[in-house]
């Protein structure tokens, strides 16, 4: 059986606008100035700006730079579309627009080029996560008897770490010598460790090391 073709009618409109505007970017180039081959080389040229820069919005829609050549570009072929609607002499074109249209072959490279060679970043994709995977357990295949189970070693009984002596500053000691030397001198005995611990108000665990130093009782 013969398939039967039925006419899609997107299609066809989109083949009437193309057609349209591929006419209007003619005669207004042609208008311009721009006779022969080159009045035909316009609407092919905005029309493949317009073609790389909708490509270029498919793979990267926040890039600014690709939304700014389509909005040209289609601002070329619509202009081109208003200008030939009668609002323009075609015999007399404006000095400004001959001036676009010359220019137009410069500016529709640029864009292009920056659209083809211009890197894209590519969206990062999701890390996968991994299924947590259970051990197997091997069975035993022997029939040798389990291993006797051992006592618990005892543990062995904390040792006390003897406390390190502090350390005390050449300075202090000097002033402790001081003081135990000027007790002598004025009672003619040696200093007691207990004076010397309130004379100089300090825990008991230096003025030991203190008296110790000095060989005080």
């Amino acid at each position: 059986m013969a398939a039967t073709i039925r006419p899609d009618p997107v299609l066809i409109q989109a083949v009437i606008a193309g057609a349209l505007s591929f006419a209007h970017l003619h005669d207004l180039a042609e208008a311009a100035g721009q006779s022969g081959w080159k009045g035909w080389a316009y609407p092919v040229s905005v029309d493949l700006l317009l073609v790389a820069a909708w490509r270029r919005l498919r793979t990267a829609r926040r890039e600014r730079s690709a939304w700014t050549w389509f909005v040209i570009a289609l601002g070329a072929s619509l202009g081109a579309n208003i200008a030939t609607a009668g609002l323009l002499d075609l015999h007399q074109v404006p000095a400004w627009l001959r001036i676009l249209v010359a220019g137009w072959p410069a500016l529709a490279f640029l864009g292009g080029t920056l659209l083809v060679h211009s890197p894209t970043t590519p969206i990062p994709a999701e890390p996968e996560t991994e299924e947590p995977t259970t051990p197997e357990v091997a069975h035993r295949t022997d029939d040798a008897a389990p291993a006797p189970e051992l006592a618990p070693a005892s543990e062995p009984a904390p040792v006390e770490s003897a406390a390190a002596a502090p350390v005390v500053p050449a300075a202090l000691l000097d002033h402790a010598r001081k003081l135990a030397e000027a007790h002598q001198a004025s009672t003619g005995s040696p200093m007691p460790a207990d004076t010397l611990s309130a004379r100089l108000g300090l825990p008991a665990e230096m003025t030991r090391a203190i008296t110790s130093q000095l060989q005080l009782v």
